[in-house]
């Protein structure tokens, strides 16, 4: 009897406890936000070829990062919330890595280092086939793609300056290979076959464009326009488009890591070691395989359609699809999730997360010195809560498995197929020569007008978008009333390293320096209205300017929205210094180069004042003589940039660039892609 009255207690006990347990979590799923999936890694060897992944390094310098701030202390509804300053990005508690050794400005010294290497590698670029072919297999380990020979012609005829500075391409194609020619081939045609994919579709066939579907109008003119000059030397393939801003594929790092080992063990490895592979592509028509074919074997049309590759004419109909919808909703762990085990990101602890500096800035106030580095949000967990898209970003269609997606750009993490944005090659954002005044006509301010794209904001949010956190910080408001600049000391600066330097940081009142900035924002969007009107009254919006207006300026500020900003190219060929401040990621990385081409910033922004300091002769209003003469550095950079933007950022160079990664593509996505390439 006592057994059955115990048994019969602990029935009732767990009766209660379930029903407890059961309440709490209603509680938790009716006040709790969106829950996003979490992805668990195993500790898989970090593979230093992987997007978004670095090894960690002794002595390296973290930062500790405020955790995400509760939405009901961002409410937009309160007083306090909707006029103070966004929350610091990072706590200044230890420095980047040293600044140079030396009497010479850290800028000077930054650019002076960055024109050497653009020289070298410039002076080191292939003048023949024969060479181009030798430093391709030098580079990659493989022969080139089938009609590598039609590609260097191409791009010979175009004068492109930089023939083998390809490597972003294989970075971003080496995954693909560790998958099979037909499961890339069937993932295209699968992502183009859901309508709510946000995808333009295009299918190459016998060297034309035989079908596209979806985007917009102007996106299929630039996209049809952008292959016509090469389509024909390209085999059949689906290519799939991105129309949305941001990026589409995210792959967990050990998924990535075993993908990237299989493609460097399997067909990598197989074709590296072919002598005289075929210059071929296993869909070519039979004349075009050998000078030898005789017209029995022209069958190319009667020839099994690959497996994997859509009907000509259209892409099946698919009822699901593996991409998910997460706008307005934060993507840090999704984003993060491709990171290596050991980054900063992927800490397991909140205290341990700390951003890693000492590769991407350098002395005290954190100048760029390597902007691979600072754009590795592996490094940088505390983007999870300063920079718009990982907040919560206005349009969000992911997939975690490798699908073969063309995007304009991309987050390092990110497995997004790059290529040269079509908003480029149309140009989206004009440069009228006319209109541009000379260096000494412009005037001698930083200027910058855009909206606050970037993420979408609710329950305050906005206060961790990086356009906001932008506009507030320049304008000296709230917490960043104070700043610092760079002066010549006596002795051992704090930013010095080695032999100490003569410069030293000392703080000043931002609003002496105030004449040297136009920034504000022309239109407030992208926010619930409670968000809106609180941003509407916080910030000085001063409507919009018509884009000529910015050629005015001699400094011109480009920052990220949504994904890349397309007036970059603008920007450049005018005669006006560009200063960049990005996170997204575009195909030009191996040919644009920061310090020479463009001013790179950081998104701590401690470097700000001081850049257009420096860049404005020193003096600046502020009664401070203790600079170079950067008025002049600063107009050779811009002429600097002008020229190279006219040299090796035309539309003829976008093309050659799409042309060799269609190339690359092509052989990734062939039966055949162990046995062909291209030798001499």
């Amino acid at each position: 009897m006592a057994g059955k009255l115990r048994a019969r207690r602990v029935q009732i006990i767990s009766i209660a406890a379930l029903s407890t347990l059961g309440i709490y979590t209603l509680v938790r799923l009716s006040t709790a936000p969106p829950s996003i999936p979490h992805v668990y890694l195993s500790p898989s060897k970090h593979d230093a070829h992987i997007p978004g992944t670095s090894p960690a390094r002794p002595g390296q310098a973290q930062v500790p990062i405020p955790l995400p701030i509760p939405d009901a202390a961002l409410s937009p509804t309160d007083t306090t919330a909707a006029t103070s300053s966004p929350p610091p990005i990072l706590k200044p508690s230890k420095e980047p890595s040293p600044a140079p050794p030396g009497t010479q400005h850290p800028i000077s010294y930054l650019i002076s280092a960055a024109e050497e290497e653009m020289g070298k590698m410039v002076a080191r670029q292939s003048k023949t086939l024969e060479q181009a072919v030798a430093e391709y297999r030098r580079r990659y380990g493989m022969p080139p793609p089938p009609r590598f020979d039609e590609w260097y012609a191409f791009a010979r005829e175009r004068g492109v300056r930089l023939p083998d500075e390809f490597d972003g391409v294989a970075d971003l194609l080496t995954p693909f290979w560790g998958l099979t020619p037909a499961t890339v081939r069937s993932r295209a045609s699968e992502a183009m076959g859901f309508a709510g994919n946000a995808l333009l579709g295009v299918q190459v066939r016998r060297g034309a464009v035989a079908h596209m579907s979806g985007g917009s109008d102007w996106h299929r003119k630039a996209v049809s326009g952008m292959l016509a000059s090469f389509v024909r030397h390209l085999p059949d393939m689906d290519l799939a488009f991105n129309v949305h801003d941001e990026p589409r594929v995210v792959v967990p790092h050990d998924d990535l890591a075993r993908l990237v080992a299989r493609a460097r063990a399997g067909p990598m490895a197989a074709v590296a070691v072919v002598a005289k592979p075929k210059n071929r592509f296993s869909t070519d028509p039979a004349e075009k395989s050998s000078s030898s074919s005789s017209s029995s074997d022209s069958n190319s049309d009667t020839r099994p359609r690959p497996k994997g590759l859509a009907p000509e004419g259209g892409f099946d109909h698919v009822g699901t699809t593996r991409f998910n919808m997460y706008a307005h909703q934060s993507t840090w762990l999704h984003s993060r999730s491709s990171c290596g085990p050991d980054t900063p990101a992927r800490a397991l602890d909140d205290s341990e997360r700390a951003d890693d500096l000492s590769g991407s800035l350098a002395g005290e106030l954190g100048f760029v010195r390597n902007a691979t580095a600072l754009s590795d949000i592996c490094l940088s967990p505390s983007l999870a809560t300063s920079f718009g898209f990982f907040e919560r970003p206005n349009a969000f269609s992911v997939v975690q498995e490798l699908f073969p997606i063309f995007s304009s750009s991309k987050i390092s993490s990110y497995s997004d197929i790059v290529y040269p944005s079509p908003w480029y090659w149309y140009e989206k954002v004009a440069y009228d020569d006319g209109q541009d005044p000379g260096w000494q006509d412009k005037k001698a301010k930083l200027y910058w007008r855009g909206s606050t794209t970037g993420g979408y904001s609710r329950n305050g949010g906005w206060r961790m978008h990086h356009r906001q956190r932008m506009v507030d910080r320049i304008n000296g408001d709230g917490d960043a009333s104070q700043a610092k600049i760079l002066v010549r000391g006596q002795g051992k600066g704090k930013g010095g390293g080695g032999g100490g330097s003569s410069w030293e940081a000392k703080q000043v009142a931002r609003k002496r320096f105030s004449s040297l900035f136009d920034v504000s924002f022309s239109h407030v969007g992208q926010c619930d209205p409670a968000d809106c009107e609180a941003q509407e009254r916080h910030f000085s919006v001063k409507g919009r300017t018509r884009p000529e207006t910015a050629w005015r300026y001699r400094h011109l500020l480009d920052v990220d929205g949504n994904g890349f900003s397309g007036r970059f190219y603008a920007f450049l060929r005018s005669r006006s210094l560009v200063y960049k401040l990005s996170v997204f990621r575009e195909w030009h990385a191996d040919w644009v180069r920061p310090w020479v081409h463009y001013v790179p910033m950081s998104l701590r922004g401690d470097e700000w004042l001081e850049l257009v300091r420096f860049f404005s002769g020193g003096d600046g209003g502020g009664g401070e003589e203790d600079a170079e003469d950067g008025d002049v550095l600063g107009e050779k950079l811009a002429l600097q940039g002008r020229d190279w933007a006219n040299k090796a950022l035309r539309n003829e160079d976008l093309e050659v660039w799409f042309f060799r990664l269609l190339l690359e593509y092509g052989r990734v996505v062939d039966d055949e892609r162990e046995s062909i390439g291209f030798s001499l």
